[in-house]
């Protein structure tokens, strides 16, 4: 029989790990992990650059790949150009170089800082390759539908996903090869950290986000593995400026189209997906539609020493796929579309486990 998996969102749950339900708190973009024992963490954050750039900036406690006991401090610099130049880097760093507080966002890895109050966040970069330095302020407050998802019929696995800024504003400084440049666009950031390593629990999921005019949308299809007999797993939020709209999976329909393969990854995507959201007074849809794979990671490279051999002996062929394309956002009285908009917009499918068709 298949043990359980659930999105820790009842009232018992908030109450156990001391939050509240409709109000995020400093301390929750902090460092949530002991570094010890079988965790990871990450801080993430993106932006879509008034001149079609688009920006990814992640640091990590540990990886999600490979969370062993004790810190392995990375971070991952991606700039995307609008003529599909990418500038890239991963750089690695000794336990001793990271630091971060419990207190609030304030994370330390050698030279760079990722740091906040869920308002506003500075970070900085400084790779061989590319020096960013940015500073953000929240548009649409930070908001959370769970306090984590739950693995086990004793909820004793889980995964923490925050979306600390849905929507923000964004001044960036890059420079590259001696030029600089200072740009200004929209951006995102959340912060995830669990206890179990992701690819025990999860097979693989969906992840996007964009903004639309004025409205903001948020939203995740995970699929849990097979142990838990492939559960699905939505998330969704669709926010206007500071108003929350709709954040109530039960509500959602997803929907996936136009499959296709990556030659690298070997792993199949989708070429659209779509999130219908329809409470039966308010109906909205929202739809991404794939112009162009901008990342392509198989994450065995990412493990290292005696686990990448026992990796390749059991056959892992875990996949990371990042899209970018358009959004398209439609809103329905009866069956009629009254409100249309369409943006660029970022996307990703994380794919842990067997490719199925689940």
């Amino acid at each position: 029989m298949a043990q359980r998996a659930r999105l820790g969102d009842t009232d018992a749950d908030f109450e156990k790990y001391h939050t509240k339900k409709n109000e995020v708190e400093q301390w929750e973009d902090g460092m949530r992990i002991d570094p010890a024992g079988e965790n990871y963490e990450w801080w993430y954050f993106d932006a879509n650059l008034a001149d079609g750039s688009q920006l990814v900036i992640t640091f990590y406690a540990k990886s999600a790949v490979d969370p062993s006991s004790g810190l392995k401090p990375m971070i991952d610099v991606d700039l995307t150009r609008p003529d599909g130049t990418v500038i890239s880097d991963k750089l690695s760093f000794a336990p001793e170089e990271f630091s971060a507080s419990k207190e609030k966002c304030d994370v330390k890895v050698g030279d760079n800082y990722f740091r906040g109050d869920l308002n506003h966040y500075e970070i900085g970069v400084n790779s061989p390759k590319i020096k960013v330095q940015l500073s953000s302020d929240n548009v649409t407050p930070a908001w959370r539908r769970t306090v984590a998802i739950f693995f086990g019929n004793d909820d004793e696995g889980n995964f923490g996903w925050l979306p600390s800024t849905p929507r923000g504003e964004v001044a960036v400084k890059i420079e590259v090869n001696g030029q600089k440049e200072e740009l200004k666009g929209d951006c995102y950031h959340d912060h995830n950290w669990g206890n179990v390593a992701l690819l025990k629990v999860m097979h693989h999921w969906y992840w996007g986000r964009a903004n639309l005019g004025d409205y903001t949308v948020i939203d995740s299809y995970m699929t849990a593995e097979k142990k838990y007999g492939y559960q699905k797993l939505p998330v969704f939020l669709l926010a206007k400026k500071g108003e929350i709209l709709a954040d109530d999976p039960q509500y959602l329909t997803y929907s996936e189209k136009d499959k296709d393969y990556d030659g690298h990854t070997q792993k199949p995507f989708h070429n659209e997906v779509v999130y219908d959201y329809n409470d039966g007074q308010n109906h909205y849809r929202i739809s991404y539609l794939r112009e162009k794979t901008i990342t392509k990671d198989r994450m065995i490279e990412q493990i290292e020493g005696p686990k990448k051999f026992a990796a390749k002996f059991m056959g892992f062929d875990g996949a990371y796929l990042r899209f970018s394309g358009k959004v398209r956002l439609e809103i329905f009285a009866g069956d009629e579309v009254v409100e249309k908009h369409e943006s660029q917009g970022l996307w990703e499918e994380m794919y842990f486990g067997k490719t199925l068709d689940v």
